[in-house]
């Protein structure tokens, strides 16, 4: 081989001794160097770019090794280019460059490597790299099955080293140059051995993988095939498939569902793309989940209301005891159908305290008008997408609760009863009162749009109830939209007259006992458990009561004693113990100067609030303890300030604010109070402490005070009232303008048994608290006639 030798770069190719392999010239200088030597020698030398975008590569730009080569063929192309077959001889390691141009030319050393002593180990690298060559050739589509005999008939370990790296396609050209660089045939065919086991995983991996791919293909197009015989078959004899009576059938089902026009051609739109739609596709259960919610739903069924107002007030009657303006609000509601048959349905909410039978009342006014009845319960809902519903683009979306009580209701008319409207959350995730607002309005309703069905529904038709415990926790949007009504809690005959027709005979079904024969609850039992056992507005505690007894009873029928039990108070007394609530608390409590029984309202009903005032040696300091609000406290101050201006018509020294410390205190100082209602008690105990004369002790009163001594009116007088006639008060004071209230709510039967003094002034006040007690004061008595 010559020192010198004209050199070839070679983009994206490494050319290896023994290969015979074609190349395609195209640079000028290429051209040239193959046209004089195609002339001469026919000798080059071949040495690939480290770049294979360069163009003019300089010595930097060259690998150190390349091969000598002879040229077999050249071919000229129409383009100028040359196509040319040569043949690897040897290796060469370039010295140095001695010509650029007009093609490059460098001092080479040929490569000669020692001759390798045959042996066991040789041997084996040689047959290891034949047989993974036959795999991979066997493996690879794109190699044809003559190559791996050509490399077969390699004489050499060095020839089958070189003509196995040279036919190898899946090489890259970095691992190629590495084995024609390596010095030795042993490490050649070793580092051969270890890239042909590579490239065998990968063609065996890709093999399995398109294997299984085909065969799912071949699995797919048998069974269309089949199907579409079947289809033709099946239309020759007359029959249909499954599929095909599924979309009848559901084009039928929306046909026949009675869907406004918008939401008939979504559901015909949808159902073609399912007919279109392979089972298989992930597509297809969205789509049939959604047509099936569309024809579920009850476009055109509702019921017809009872228009028999004497039957209605029957079974609210039934059901019932007390609550007249919601049963009056209801028979006008029907009245009105009656008369106006498409008007639109009012949207009621019932607030009261707990237990006094809001929830229950949906269920009657739904047998009344003779309409299904659904419930939702709102509390602690706090994504607005459990009132709209959720858009099918979700994975799992679902309709709304109003949607989905619809469909359950199965009329387009129900009774919907939205209980704990008050205990609506509100997070990240929406406002569901504000979704409501739609729901509630009867102006938009019509064309209520669930985000799931994403057609209008007509939301008119229903007769909406929704229930709170307080009012205020309602946004003023959404109360806006609602007609309240205010519920207040049972009187003690009402709570007796419950538990004889509803709570004694439902208990004592479910613990096993005949109501008529096993036990049975004389009136003053019942009196007895709801006086000094129960202290509430509503029936639940009294019915765990009767519970309680019944439990009793059921277990003396299971030890063997089969003997009728008649509940009377003392029988109510051995069974369940010492009652907890006294009614000598209120005499014992007001027995001492200073103590003033006022009254407050919560959500769970009215309470009886007791003030204690006291005072010690000091200077003019005011105390104020019990867990007090800022407007209680002002009260507080009110009522002082007045005492004070009127001292001496009062009989009190004139200097004792100068001389005492005065502490107020309402007792349960654990609970939160708050609220001007207790002006007017606050001013009573303060007059009896300095005056040294105890008030009356049947008293109780409830009105805001004002810096002139006006008595203002307040909220809750029912509550109150009924409150403070549970705790055995026979006396009461009240706003004068408070008295509308008192003759529209109060029961006759409390008004009856309690006297309600109406004033204006407190000097009205402080006459009636120590009327018949000695105190030198005066002023008018006003007692409402029954």
């Amino acid at each position: 081989m010559p020192d010198v030798i004209a050199l070839l770069p070679l983009r994206g190719t490494v050319l290896f001794p023994h290969a015979v392999v074609p190349l395609a010239a195209g640079r000028a200088s290429s051209v040239r160097l193959i046209d004089e030597a195609a002339q001469g020698s026919r000798l080059i030398g071949a040495v690939t770019q480290r770049d294979p975008g360069g163009d003019a590569p300089t010595a930097d730009g060259l690998h150190a090794v390349g091969t000598f080569a002879v040229i077999h063929k050249v071919l000229r192309q129409s383009d100028g280019t040359l196509r040319v077959v040569v043949q690897g001889l040897g290796r060469f390691r370039i010295e140095e460059l001695v010509e650029t141009q007009p093609y490059l030319r460098a001092r080479v050393t040929e490569i000669v490597e020692p001759a390798e002593v045959s042996d066991v180990e040789l041997e084996a690298l040689a047959r290891s790299v034949t047989a993974l060559f036959e795999k991979v050739v066997t493996l690879s589509p794109n190699l044809p099955d003559e190559l791996a005999s050509v490399v077969a008939g390699a004489d050499t370990p060095d020839a089958l080293a070189d003509l196995v790296a040279a036919s190898m396609p899946g090489l890259s050209i970095a691992v190629r140059q590495e084995l024609l660089e390596t010095h030795g045939v042993r490490e050649r065919l070793t580092k051969l051995a270890a890239a042909l086991g590579k490239e065998a995983e990968v063609l065996e991996l890709g093999s399995k993988i398109q294997s299984e791919v085909q065969s799912e293909v071949s699995k797919n197009q048998r069974e269309y095939l089949l199907r579409e015989q079947l289809k033709a078959i099946q239309k020759e004899l007359g029959d249909t498939d499954e599929r095909t009576q599924e979309i009848d059938e559901l084009r039928k089902k929306i046909e026949a569902a009675g869907m406004p026009d918008e939401a008939k051609r979504e559901a015909l739109r949808e159902l073609d793309r399912l007919a279109k739609m392979p089972p298989a596709a992930a597509e297809y259960t969205v789509a049939r989940t959604y047509i099936d919610w569309l024809v579920s739903m009850p476009w055109s069924v509702q019921t017809t209301d009872s228009m028999d107002l004497d039957a209605a007030r029957a079974v609210l009657d039934d059901d019932h005891e007390g609550l007249e303006k919601i049963k009056e609000r209801i028979l006008e509601y029907l009245a009105v159908r009656k008369i106006k048959p498409d008007g639109k349905d009012p949207i009621l909410c019932f607030v009261g305290p707990p237990g006094v039978g809001k929830t229950s009342l949906g269920r009657s006014i739904a047998r009344a008008l003779g309409r299904k009845f659904h419930r939702i319960s709102l509390g602690g809902i706090r994504d607005e997408a459990e009132i709209r519903g959720h858009r099918r683009t979700y994975v799992g979306a679902l309709p709304g609760q109003v949607v989905q009580g619809l469909r359950r209701a199965g009329s387009k008319n129900p009774v919907f009863m939205l209980d704990e409207v008050d205990k609506l959350g509100m997070d990240f995730r929406g406002d569901p009162a504000s979704a409501l607002l739609e729901v509630l309005d009867p102006e938009q309703n019509g064309t209520f749009r669930d985000h799931y069905l994403d057609v209008p529904f007509d939301l008119s038709r229903i007769l909406f109830v929704t229930t709170a415990n307080v009012i205020d926790a309602v946004p003023a949007p959404l109360r806006d939209r609602m007609e309240v009504i205010h519920l207040a809690g049972y009187t003690e005959e009402e709570k007796l007259r419950i538990a004889e027709r509803h709570l004694v005979p439902k208990q004592a079904r479910e613990h096993g006992l005949d109501p008529a024969r096993d036990v049975i609850f004389t009136p003053a039992a019942i009196r007895l458990l709801a006086r000094r056992y129960t202290r509430e507005a509503g029936v639940r505690n009294l019915e765990r009561e009767i519970a309680s007894v019944c439990r009793k009873v059921t277990r003396r029928y299971a030890e063997g004693d089969r003997a009728p039990v008649t509940v009377t108070p003392d029988l109510v007394m051995s069974f369940l113990g010492v009652p907890r609530f006294e009614l000598e608390e209120l005499e014992e409590r007001t027995s001492v100067p200073g103590v003033a029984v006022g009254l407050a309202w919560t959500p769970a009903g009215g309470e009886v609030l007791y003030v204690e005032a006291t005072r010690m040696p000091g200077k003019g300091t005011l105390t104020l303890t019990g867990q007090l609000g800022d407007v209680m406290k002002e009260s507080v101050q009110t009522a002082l300030s007045w005492v004070r201006s009127h001292a001496k018509e009062l009989g009190i020294p004139g200097d004792f604010w100068e001389r005492s410390d005065v502490h107020v205190h309402v007792p349960a100082g654990a609970i939160p109070k708050d609220g001007p209602s207790a002006g007017v008690t606050m001013l009573t105990a303060l007059v009896s402490l300095l005056t040294g004369v105890p008030v009356r002790s049947d008293l109780a009163m409830t009105g805001e005070l004002s810096l002139s001594g006006r008595v203002l009116p307040v909220g809750g007088i029912k509550e109150k009232v009924l409150a403070a006639h549970r705790a055995g008060v026979r006396r009461l004071i009240l706003p004068r303008r408070n008295e509308k209230n008192l003759i529209e709510d109060v029961p006759a039967a409390i008004r009856e048994a309690v006297t309600f003094h109406l004033v204006s002034s407190a000097d009205e006040v402080v006459h009636l608290a120590f009327e018949g007690e000695g105190a030198d004061v005066t002023g008018p008595e006003v007692a409402v006639a029954r």
